[in-house]
């Protein structure tokens, strides 16, 4: 007799997940093999995700509530899931991040992430090493889809510009991800602007960080450090971040002088014209 694992629903959001998988599966008639042959993938990976062995993806869902006529349920359920495999320190910074009206962001060292291709993702993700990098990358790309909504957060990104030189993955995964960058400069709710070598020293040397602000809550300042994030909705910090974003914004090149500049690194660095 097969050795069925005993599942744990209430152990966490992706065991729950598993065992609704197996559940409704099971529910149908159908073996794994079968199930997997549904839905392009193999056996294996459904018996994977419902043992809690793979973190299933989006598509992964959306193809499972097709094969089961199962009225979208695992796709609702998959964000839940990827939201928990974030690293427990930086769940509620994204549980901010999805409920801010306007987000502004100064990144001094790489893209900010939701503005990263998966290529690009999975190369920074990497160089932590952790146990499970297609679950922390397939969270970073479901965070994303906040840009998705039919109403978006406005969002504004200045990027220093070694960001653009530095090359993550390098220039294959570099030229994809500048050009992902040109593409969202031209959206109505983003804009992005580059911090130029030639600014020389600048308000913010000390590092990245994030403003959130929301119709209805205190504004929140973001940071990291090599192990942590921080938020505060101190007055007082607020106004100094604010400020110090402010001149960033006049310090950096307009967002035209951006695109352009881009465009002149994509082409010259990267081999490929936009």
């Amino acid at each position: 007799m097969a050795n069925i694992q005993t599942l744990d629903p209430d152990a966490s959001p992706l065991a729950y997940y598993g065992a609704e998988l197996r559940r409704h599966r099971e529910a149908q008639g159908l073996t794994q093999p079968q199930l997997g042959s549904a839905i392009f993938c193999t056996g294996s990976l459904v018996g994977q995700v419902e043992t809690t062995k793979k973190v299933p993806t989006r598509d992964f869902s959306e193809r499972v509530d097709a094969a089961l006529g199962t009225d979208g349920v695992f796709s609702r359920l998959v964000g839940l899931v990827l939201r928990s495999q974030l690293p427990t320190w930086f769940q509620a910074y994204a549980d901010m991040e999805a409920k801010a009206a306007y987000i502004s962001t100064y990144q001094a060292q790489l893209v900010y992430g939701l503005l990263q291709t998966e290529d690009y993702a999975r190369a920074v993700l990497a160089t932590g090493m952790p146990d499970d990098l297609e679950g922390l990358l397939a969270a970073r790309m479901e965070r994303q889809r906040i840009l998705e909504r039919a109403k978006p957060p406005l969002a504004w990104a200045i990027l220093d510009e070694a960001v653009l030189y530095r090359p993550i993955g390098g220039h294959e995964v570099m030229r994809a991800q500048l050009q992902k960058l040109l593409d969202h400069a031209t959206h109505r709710w983003m804009r992005i602007q580059v911090l130029p070598f030639e600014a020389g020293e600048h308000e913010s040397l000390d590092g990245s960080f994030n403003l959130l602000r929301f119709d209805d809550d205190p504004d929140i300042i973001y940071t990291e450090d090599r192990i942590s994030g921080h938020m505060t909705a101190n007055p007082e910090t607020i106004r100094e971040a604010s400020l110090r974003y402010a001149h960033l914004q006049a310090t950096a090149l307009s967002v035209e002088e951006s695109v352009a500049r881009i465009s002149r690194v994509m082409e010259e660095r990267y081999g490929a014209r936009p």
